[in-house]
Formats: C-alpha cells, sequence, structure tokens
C-alpha cells in the first residue's frame, strides 16, 4: 500500500467509518471546487474525490486539484472516468475497474491504456472494483454498465468477491449521481459480509438517515456528491453526514 492508500486504512480502523466529498469539475470551478473543499475539511471529510461521468478537459481537471491543494491538507484523489482523467498534481488516483460494463474497454482497455502515463506521473495507484447499482446515473450510462438491480444483493456480492480474489483492497457500490433512492442497506450488508475489501458506497445519499443507514450495514467510505454541490450549505450539508457516521459507528460498537 502507498502512503495515501495506509492513511485512508488507518483513518477507517481509528474512526469506523470515513467521508470523501466527490467534487465534478464540469460543474464546479476551481474556485468553487476550493471554497466546498474548505468547507468539507472543516466539516470532518477524510479527503476529496474528484472526478465526474462525462469530464475531458486535462486542463480543467488540473486547475481544480491546484486550487484544491492550496487550501486544505485533505488527500485529493483522482475518480477517474477515462484516460483523460490523469493529473500529476493529485495525491492518488482510483485505479479502477468496471466490473459490470458490457464493455471491455471500461473493464480493462481503459486502464492499460492509461497505465504508462500514471507511472509517468508517480501517481499513486488505489486498486478498487466499481459496480454500478440500481439505476446507475449517468455513470452507468457512460460506462456501458448492466447495473445490478437493488433486490439482487447475493448478484453484488458475487462480483465483489471476485474483486477481492483479482487483487482490488475496494470495492464501491455506485447507485449514480441524482438517482432517486441510496443502496439498500441489505445489499450493503451482504456485499460486506461477503468480502474483506473495504466498501465504498455512493449515490442517492442525501439525509442524515442515509448516512446512518449505510454505515450502519457495512459502509467503510461514503461519497456523497450532489448533495454537496451547493457551496453556501456544502459544510452544514457534510456535517450531517459525517454525524449520521459517526452515529452508526456507536451503534455498530454498542452492537
Amino acid at each position: 500500500m502507498g502512503v495515501i492508500e495506509t492513511l485512508i486504512t488507518e483513518r477507517i480502523s481509528r474512526e469506523g467509518a470515513i467521508h470523501f466529498t466527490l467534487l465534478d469539475p464540469e460543474k464546479a470551478s476551481p474556485e468553487k471546487s476550493e471554497r466546498i473543499s474548505v468547507a468539507a475539511e472543516k466539516a470532518g471529510s477524510a479527503g476529496i474525490m474528484i472526478g465526474g461521468s462525462t469530464l475531458s478537459s486535462i486542463d480543467l481537471l488540473n486547475n481544480v486539484i491546484r486550487s484544491i491543494k492550496r487550501s486544505v491538507k485533505l488527500p485529493v484523489i483522482i475518480f477517474p472516468n477515462n484516460i483523460t482523467s490523469i493529473s500529476p498534481y493529485a495525491d492518488a488516483i482510483w485505479f479502477m475497474s468496471l466490473l459490470n460494463s458490457t464493455n471491455p474497454y471500461f473493464i480493462i482497455g481503459a486502464q492499460a491504456l492509461g497505465a504508462p502515463a500514471i507511472k509517468e506521473t508517480g501517481l499513486e495507484t488505489i486498486p478498487l472494483g466499481y459496480l454500478i447499482i440500481g439505476e446507475g446515473g449517468a455513470a452507468g450510462f457512460i460506462g456501458q454498465a448492466n447495473p445490478i438491480p437493488y433486490d439482487k444483493p447475493e448478484i453484488a456480492a458475487m462480483y465483489a468477491l471476485a474483486a477481492q480474489f483479482l487483487g482490488m483492497r475496494f470495492v464501491y457500490l455506485e447507485a449514480g449521481s441524482g438517482v432517486k433512492s441510496p443502496i439498500p442497506p441489505n445489499m450493503i450488508q451482504i456485499v460486506k459480509k461477503a468480502t474483506g475489501s473495504r466498501l465504498v458506497v455512493g449515490g442517492g445519499i442525501r439525509a442524515k438517515e442515509d448516512a446512518f443507514q449505510s454505515v450502519l450495514a457495512g459502509a467503510d467510505i461514503l461519497v456523497t456528491g450532489t448533495a454537496i454541490e451547493d457551496e453556501i450549505n456544502a459544510e452544514e450539508n457534510i456535517s450531517k453526514f459525517v454525524d449520521g457516521m459517526h452515529s452508526a459507528v456507536e451503534r455498530r460498537k454498542s452492537g
């Protein structure tokens, strides 16, 4: 494990679960991204993820990351959608495979094309198995995924276990940006029980109760993006997610 992955793992072990703030450079200028990141750090977020389903401008990506790095001490991790999502200014990149895509490009093709550039930049890579669940949103459409239905948690568990056996230390259950409802706690619980990987959960999380239920079910990292795009209320919104997570961790400790 690299430095950033070690920091993430240690913080999960120490706190029980952590929150990541997801910023889409195409929806937030460098200045806005900087202000939201500052709010996120104050609210207790453990890291900033940078990415979007349609991001294609390398210059924009670089400018956003540089702005954030000037203002916060949180690790900045690229959440790539394609080979254009590589920047030497980030701390790490999720080296991810969209396991339930119907297009081999998103399973291994883009990864092979991007690998030499990542090696050249010296970016830390964090292996991640990525699964599109339910509606899937824009990520499911762009990634040509065959989304796993909410009522079929055993299928998600099979994929997650395969990801673990392939050496992916993190598994991301993604409902998609702006979807109507988050991933059901039952699915999170079954996937967590099936695998020893760290479990990342995102999509459709809008309320403190959503955060509470996801972490209580077994999420190690909670990712929110759409719900914090309003920079005026960003700190307040992120705080409620972090509070919900802490309550869930305390509930888990008490049995």
